[in-house]
């Protein structure tokens, strides 16, 4: 199985409630989120843990009325027992989850996710979302206008047609905890992107059911053959679905990103992304976002010579949208933190790794392709992730610092079809 790893990343009990709006929680089976411990760090007080945990998504958990089940086969209430929220909630119960036969598992600082499990020899995409929960029940929401947002990750055993996606989504912090959805983020309701995907119990409440858009920062999607981070600001009712993303690929450095590259995939490595403001404070506007990347100790050469960045002014995709000014105020009120990892039945991922993209194939990615060619997909998912605070200096020795602290082993360790993320952090941009 495809698998995402996170280390230093502390994830709150994962619970699964009364769902059928994801209302009262219910008994027969316990939601336990798994641990995953982050980190927050400036200059002048270092690291400090933070007490978080990882929650499954909303839509993942089973929502029923007895041995009835209150959602149809295709996500939606089933109105004999839920015609409206109100009811819903009366006799629909959310139930915790098997986090580990739902894709899901940690260790320490470190969180596994799979794309597919095994059960009575019968494989299944289980493609789990997750997102970072703190002590009090709500989403984690990082505020990183004027920050620096760093993580380790292993992507050598991810494929052509499969997603890591590590990224922030302006969800709820309370998951849309209301007296009908009481479990709120702890069940983790209110999911939102800027895709504006169908909700059937948006914030929990069938009542509110249709498009959900917010604003969305795509940090890293990427496999072990191509990669992107995309901006994707909103307005009331629509978003920037495209974006105006960095892929080095796209933008002609063709031997860059993949195993044996200039940044080589093969092996673990820091990816390090930069919010900069026009003044470089932490109110100001969004001018830049910039990525750099360390391995094996040592900063590594920009794809572009003078530096991989979306600046405000290069991005026109998303003006309709508030363009960077948009993402700029999202990033600065707070983000809710997701971890994904998925594949494409209907496009094989083609829009990530094929074509001008990258360089699999037009097939290559498909899901039954993946489970024929690359068999251990189906054992396990790994990210590893790291928070942490920091006032780095614009200089390598800072890089070689962020990379020396909770530094992943070099070795390849990791079956084919898998990601580890490391070393996840927020670091802020100036001085104390």
């Amino acid at each position: 199985m495809a698998l995402l790893r996170a280390c230093k990343f502390s994830l709150a009990a994962l619970t699964f409630s009364r769902l059928a709006s994801a209302q009262v929680p219910g008994t027969t089976t316990a939601e336990n989120h798994p641990q995953l411990p982050t980190y927050k760090c400036t200059n002048s007080g270092g690291c400090v843990q933070q007490d978080t945990s990882v929650v499954l998504d909303w839509d993942y958990r089973w929502i029923h009325s007895g041995n009835t089940n209150c959602k149809t086969s295709n996500g939606r209430p089933n109105t004999s027992v839920c015609p409206n929220q109100a009811t819903c909630s009366r006799n629909c119960v959310i139930e915790g989850v098997d986090y580990a036969a739902s894709g899901v598992t940690t260790s320490g600082n470190s969180v596994t996710m799979y794309q597919y499990r095994t059960s009575n020899g019968v494989t299944n995409s289980v493609s789990p979302r997750i997102y970072l929960l703190g002590s009090d029940g709500n989403y984690v929401t990082p505020k990183l206008l004027g920050q620096e947002f760093t993580f380790d990750v292993d992507l050598s055993a991810l494929p052509c047609g499969e997603n890591g996606a590590l990224y922030l989504s302006e969800m709820s912090s309370t998951g849309g905890r209301s007296s009908t959805n009481p479990g709120g983020a702890n069940y983790g309701s209110g999911y939102c992107d800027a895709q504006c995907p169908y909700q059937a119990w948006k914030n929990g409440n069938m009542d509110q059911a249709g498009p959900y858009c917010c604003n969305e920062m795509d940090i890293l999607e990427a496999n072990s053959r191509a990669n992107s981070f995309t901006p994707h600001p909103c307005n009331s009712n629509d978003c920037d679905k495209i974006g105006c993303s960095f892929n080095p690929y796209a933008s002609g450095y063709r031997n860059y990103w993949g195993p044996g590259g200039t940044l080589d995939t093969s092996r673990p490595f820091t990816v390090v992304t930069q919010f900069i403001t026009n003044d470089g404070t932490t109110s100001g506007t969004l001018a830049t976002i910039t990525r750099r990347y360390i391995q094996n100790g040592r900063a590594v050469a920009s794809a572009n010579p003078s530096g991989d960045s979306i600046y405000s002014n290069n991005c026109q995709s998303g003006v309709q949208y508030g363009g960077f000014n948009t993402m700029g105020q999202a990033l600065g009120r707070g983000m809710v933190l997701a971890f994904s990892i998925w594949n494409d039945n209907s496009g094989n991922m083609n829009w990530l790794d094929s074509g001008n993209a990258g360089p699999c194939s037009s097939t290559e990615g498909a899901p039954s392709n993946i489970l024929a060619n690359y068999p251990n997909t189906r054992d396990y998912h790994h990210i590893v992730a790291d928070y942490h605070y920091q006032h780095p200096d614009d200089d390598d020795d800072d890089d070689d610092e962020h990379q020396n602290d909770h530094r992943p082993s070099n070795s390849n360790t990791n079956p084919l079809g898998t990601v580890r993320w490391c070393r996840l952090y927020w670091t802020h941009l100036l001085r104390d």
